[in-house]
């Protein structure tokens, strides 16, 4: 192939190989920022519940809790536990459906913002199981789902055929749980833990794969942006569930 010249300098075309390596060095800082993205989301949403539960409760020297302070009362002895609980699923809502219309510093400041109000409502898990098993729990989600996302990262097989399959169970999984609302089975409840890792397990393969394959090159930075806090969203909510379900099984009640 012919040089080509253009101002007195030489410029020769980018071969396969090179412009190949462009798109992987490309795909691993997308999915680099990704993980990121996700990390920071889990740490600040670790950071929340914890502050949450601290201010919520009185310990004795044992580290029993004993009685709730004003905030704790505030919190969760009034229609306002209502409002954590049902909060982040507005904001998760808000986020995908008004992505495409925000910038993406606002983007990311609502995703930080949804996992803050994602930890302040799970921080009633320090008050049902000991820390120390919260964290066992948490660093076994951390390991499997590091696993489970490396196999949807570089499998060769198309994983698309899973999301029909995992959505139905994500569904069948929210049913479920409303009706062990009314039942408060045990039986039930451990089906739906078992069920629910399996699911979460499935969908971060197969999310882990959508994600990177929503990458493309030819992206201007706000839209590569977007799309990393989408799929950092996605990996986040993959393992909060994953965690939450692992907690019922493994973590010790106090």
């Amino acid at each position: 192939m012919a040089d080509k010249w253009n101002g007195g300098v030489r410029s020769v075309p980018m071969t396969g190989s090179r412009a190949d390596a462009s798109i992987d060095q490309g795909l691993r800082t997308y999915m680099l920022k990704v993980y990121n993205l996700m990390a920071g989301g889990l740490l600040i949403t670790g950071i929340a519940a914890y502050a949450m539960f601290a201010g919520s409760v009185v310990t004795n020297v044992a580290g029993d809790i004993t009685a709730l302070t004003p905030l704790g009362q505030a919190v969760f002895g009034s229609p306002l536990k209502w409002v954590l609980m049902f909060a982040p699923l507005a904001m998760v809502f808000f986020l995908s459906f008004r992505i495409d219309r925000m910038s993406v510093a606002a983007a990311q400041a609502t995703f930080w913002g949804y996992a803050a109000l994602v930890g302040l409502s799970l921080s009633t898990i320090f008050m049902v199981y000991t820390q120390e098993s919260i964290v066992q729990v948490f660093f076994i989600t951390a390991a499997s789902f590091g696993a489970l996302s490396l196999f949807g990262y570089t499998t060769k097989r198309d994983l698309s055929a899973w999301g029909s399959f995992l959505f139905m169970g994500v569904i069948g999984i929210v049913l479920a749980s409303i009706v062990n609302i009314f039942l408060a089975s045990s039986a039930l409840a451990f089906a739906i833990s078992a069920i629910g890792v399996l699911v979460f397990a499935g969908l971060t393969a197969y999310d882990t794969q959508q994600i990177k394959e929503m990458y493309y090159e030819g992206d201007g930075s706000a839209v590569m942006g977007r799309k990393a806090i989408m799929g950092a969203l996605r990996l986040y909510l993959d393992f909060i569930n994953m965690f939450m379900f692992l907690l019922q099984f493994f973590g010790d009640r106090r």
